[in-house]
């Protein structure tokens, strides 16, 4: 059997995750597999342990054991011209550095449990001439639509990634939500962290061994105490991080069955079971200089629920509401 090598990460490989870098170079590698190779400390960065969710970086030094006996995978998935045509259709914005998405709900940007076909395993499609791959530097729940960035090189991923690491990216989302906040703006500051549960993991309150999220929140509209459209803008980034803080104001976003329950769920709501968070707008520097401001239109389905409530903001400009931000 080979001896264990070192293998460089590449400038065209920009900023990723450790598990997406292995599943593109080693599409083959179970992520069961992998876990139990980082477990052991047998894959190494620069020499040190490393969990499958750290972030590494073109010049970094990974040891890779052999790995031909690596529990195979299916192949990834081969991109039809429909779905080529289907992502362009998504594209709200393109240049030399970046492309921007219109995400509908239901597409998962990346792979997980259950998850065959998603964004990230699609985005040869989103070359547009380039040699280079496109890469991810954010995402999305999979139930969330709206703005999503991509980029276009290793130098861009490693500028948009350093952006929304150190913050430098502000987010506005839209949510409907069940009942109405006391104040009609704040800020939302609860720790969180993932738990096991009966339905799987989760994120919960935890205000002792938490880490720490914020979310700034205001009342577009609200119907009494039946509903309200809620502006929000996170100022971390844990995961599920709107819809565990928005259940812990008391307004549980619609459709979330994962952490509202019943009263995510409202009799003639139309599309009852939509999560309904759309990912607005976004403002963050622009790899070429200066600043990108970018905006995604609220989908039909959520502007039938705004209409359900008789809301009409839905199509109102999202930059009137960045005094929300810091």
């Amino acid at each position: 059997m080979s001896r264990p090598r070192i293998e460089l990460v590449a400038e065209a490989d920009g900023v990723l995750r450790l598990d997406r870098w292995f599943a593109r170079h080693y599409p083959s590698l179970s992520h069961a597999h992998l876990e139990r190779l980082l477990r052991t400390g047998q894959i190494r960065l620069d020499g040190r342990r490393v969990r499958a969710n750290e972030r590494i970086e073109p010049g970094q030094k990974l040891r890779i054991p052999p790995l031909a006996d690596a529990p195979a995978v299916p192949a990834p998935h081969p991109v039809s011209r429909k779905e080529e045509e289907r992502l362009e259709a998504l594209v709200l914005y393109r240049d030399d550095h970046l492309i921007v998405l219109d995400k509908p709900a239901g597409l998962a940007v990346q792979g997980g449990s259950g998850q065959s076909l998603h964004l990230d395993a699609l985005l040869d499609a989103l070359r547009f001439g380039f040699e280079e791959r496109p890469r991810l530097v954010h995402r999305l729940d999979r139930e969330t639509s709206g703005v999503l960035v991509i980029a276009r090189s290793a130098a861009a991923a490693a500028f948009l990634a350093r952006a929304f690491r150190d913050k430098e990216a502000k987010k506005l989302y839209w949510a409907l939500a069940a009942g109405a906040p006391k104040a009609e703006e704040g800020k939302i500051d609860l720790p969180l962290s993932k738990k096991p549960g009966a339905g799987g993991e989760r994120m919960r309150p935890d205000r002792e061994e938490g880490k720490r999220a914020q979310t700034l929140y205001r009342v577009l509209d609200k119907a009494g105490n039946r509903a309200s459209f809620l502006l929000l803008s996170p100022l971390t980034g844990r995961t599920h991080q709107l819809r565990v803080h928005c259940a812990a104001l008391g307004t549980p976003i619609f459709g979330d069955r994962k952490y509202g329950g019943a009263e995510a769920f409202i009799a003639g709501l139309p599309e009852p079971k939509r999560l309904h968070l759309h990912a607005r707008a976004l403002v963050l520097p622009h790899p070429a200089g200066g600043v990108l401001r970018i905006a995604a239109p609220l989908p039909a389905d959520m502007r039938q629920s705004l209409a359900f409530f008789g809301f009409g903001r839905g199509e109102s400009d999202p930059f009137a509401d960045l005094s929300l931000l810091p």
